[in-house]
């Protein structure tokens, strides 16, 4: 086995702490040597914080991954013609354009991989610097959990539809950091692979997180006055991490894609009820109040995000500035996404009609909308990514359940996005129809729509702003990227 002594572009992490700011702040550093890094504990929590950022890219859930590419996929913003973005929305996957987005996403995936494999390599026979022997095994159980989870994302994009495995690509699970050729998989190789991690990682998560003990409120002011007060920060803010429940959620979703309905369903369950010490839902479904409060992207839903620190910039030139935008009148979203309800809260609260400077008008969704730095308090500072949420698990219960027991897991939903009113589908095929239009309102601009949709093989009719002229294809070519999938 070729092993590398460098970790290329491996960044590390400063989780800055004073009396007047408790946010991540994050530098990114250059190459280091592996036997350099991982010669601390600080070296690990470093590197496993690189991983986070790294994930931050506009290639990976910074953007392509999130908002852009995969939502271009689905003709989720408007676009001018002869862009990527349209030939993307046309399912052109034979433009150079396309093919160089294509692998650009796949590299950095399996870059990301390469550094969580670094810390893998390395972490059990460097077991004894660490002081703490539940920091070991939480940085370790993170590390496999973000593993499985950026594979699974990998599977979902390139791989083929699960109803008919045999057709489409077949992709390499890497474990190891090195230059060897990495063999591709069979399908169910591939999601025994990604089970075993999970699963491995869950076991070791279940002892030492302590986000199983305190509420999201403590995670996110740790003080002696909360109640939680770890000595080592690392402990903190595990919401932001691949935590218990993340790694739940994500065993969720990964059941779910496979095709194994019971165990989706009590995966999925476990995060519903997980409660706090004073019997109140650790996660619960957000309501109006929250876009009230200015928090968009419904932060108490957040089981495992990213904390993006330049995204007040980032809305104002990709939102704010009419680039990236749906219709230039308020109907097209009120009506074709949403119904028409008059009381969504989404249809009436998450989008804006904007009047730019030249007195055009764009329709803007505010999901990524933040509290100016300048104002912005601890309570106040909802500037992350959302990668899995609680109501990613109720759909998931709803469809997973048996009916009489799904539709009030949809009930729930419903109540919770101001939907009451709405009447509920009324069998198990009327359920599952309006599950794909909800999964298309909810993770607007998040990047779950496009994975529902290749998961149900949806015809053109049933993706919501898919051109007329388009041919739906889910089975994205295998990119052109030596060294990672030969």
């Amino acid at each position: 086995m070729k092993k590398i002594k460098y970790l290329i572009l491996l960044p590390a992490a400063l989780f800055s702490l004073n009396s007047c700011n408790k946010y991540l702040d994050v530098n990114p550093k250059t190459e280091m040597r592996q036997d350099v890094l991982f010669d601390s504990e600080k070296g690990f929590k470093d590197a496993l914080t690189g991983v986070y950022i790294q994930m931050k890219s506009s290639l990976s859930y910074g953007n392509s991954l999130t908002q852009g590419t995969i939502e271009a996929l689905i003709s989720s913003w408007d676009v001018t013609s002869g862009t990527v973005e349209q030939k993307l929305g046309q399912f052109n996957y034979g433009d150079e354009s396309v093919i160089n987005q294509f692998n650009a996403i796949f590299s950095k995936q399996y870059a990301t991989i390469a550094s969580i494999n670094a810390i893998l390599d390395n972490i059990d026979k460097k077991k004894s610097l660490f002081k703490d022997p539940k920091l070991f095994t939480l940085i370790k159980s993170e590390a496999i959990g973000l593993r499985a989870f950026i594979h699974l994302d990998l599977l979902r994009l390139y791989g083929p539809i699960p109803s008919d495995s045999e057709k489409g690509n077949q992709l390499a699970y890497v474990t190891t950091f090195s230059k060897d050729i990495n063999q591709r998989l069979s399908y169910s190789e591939y999601k025994s692979m990604i089970m075993k991690d999970i699963s491995d990682a869950l076991e070791m998560s279940k002892d030492v997180d302590p986000f199983l003990k305190v509420s999201m409120s403590q995670m996110r002011s740790p003080s002696v006055s909360t109640g939680f007060n770890p000595e080592d920060n690392f402990f903190a803010y595990r919401y932001l991490k691949m935590n218990y429940y993340a790694l739940k959620g994500l065993q969720a979703r990964a059941y779910l894609w496979f095709g194994e309905k019971d165990k989706a369903f009590l995966a999925a369950k476990e995060v519903i009820e997980a409660k706090n010490d004073n019997g109140t839902l650790k996660f619960p479904l957000a309501t109006s109040a929250d876009y009230t409060s200015k928090d968009y992207t419904l932060t108490r839903e957040h089981l495992f995000g990213l904390y993006d620190y330049k995204m007040y910039d980032s809305y104002i030139s990709t939102y704010q500035s009419g680039k990236r935008k749906k219709g230039s009148t308020e109907s097209t979203i009120k009506n074709t996404l949403y119904g028409n309800t008059g009381s969504d809260m989404r249809e009436s609260a998450l989008w804006t009609l904007l009047t730019l400077s030249n007195a055009s008008k764009v329709n803007v969704i505010r999901k990524y909308e933040v509290v100016e730095p300048k104002t912005v308090t601890i309570a106040t500072d909802f500037k992350q990514i959302p990668l899995i949420r609680t109501s990613e698990m109720y759909l998931i219960a709803a469809e997973c359940a048996p009916y009489v027991e799904g539709i009030n897991y949809f009930k729930d939903f419903y109540t919770a996005r101001n939907k009451a009113n709405i009447p509920l589908p009324q069998n198990e095929g009327a359920l599952l129809t309006e599950l794909v239009k909800e999964y298309r309102r909810e993770f607007y601009g998040e990047g779950q729509a496009f994975y529902n949709y290749k998961r149900h093989n949806s015809p053109r009719t049933a993706v919501i702003f898919a051109p007329a002229a388009a041919a739906v294809n889910y089975l994205l070519p295998l990119p052109t990227v030596e060294n990672v999938n030969q």
